[in-house]
């Protein structure tokens, strides 16, 4: 059976391209931080989005991406 994306599908396996301005933007927008940011924590652990979201949220301490 064929999964579709959906707003609550698991972004295990995603890769965040941080060369490109469109693709760091959204990103951005989806763990509501900013573009420099999503750019740290690639380079800190990676381009998977989950590694990325639990970087992001390790480091603002509360359980929510950091805010910009």
């Amino acid at each position: 059976m064929a999964q579709s994306k959906t707003a609550t599908t698991s972004l295990d396996g995603e890769r965040i391209d941080v060369h490109h301005d469109y693709a760091l933007c959204a990103w951005a927008r989806h763990f509501n931080t900013g573009e420099q940011q999503v750019k740290e924590a690639v380079q800190a652990v990676g381009d998977r989005a989950d590694s990325v979201r639990e970087h992001l949220t390790r480091k603002d301490g509360c359980g929510h991406p950091s805010a910009r």
